[in-house]
């Protein structure tokens, strides 16, 4: 079986609202399990993909502080 799991995430998400989204990403967070890591990885590559290059290089810079 072969499964598309940034599409299925994007579908999951593609009629939420911004407070459903948040909430989710906030949710995702506490919970601290592994099963949400895909799903903020879909998140972080929609980010990625549409920000400037000063916003990558400040989200860089928050990553690198924090590591």
């Amino acid at each position: 079986m072969n499964i598309d799991i940034r599409k299925s995430i994007i579908d999951n998400f593609k009629n939420s609202s911004k407070d459903e989204i948040k909430e989710s990403i906030i949710s995702s967070l506490k919970m601290n399990e592994e099963i949400t890591l895909p799903g903020m990885g879909v998140f972080f590559e929609i980010l990625w993909q549409n920000c400037s290059n000063e916003l990558k290089d400040e989200i860089i810079n928050i990553i690198s502080d924090n590591l």
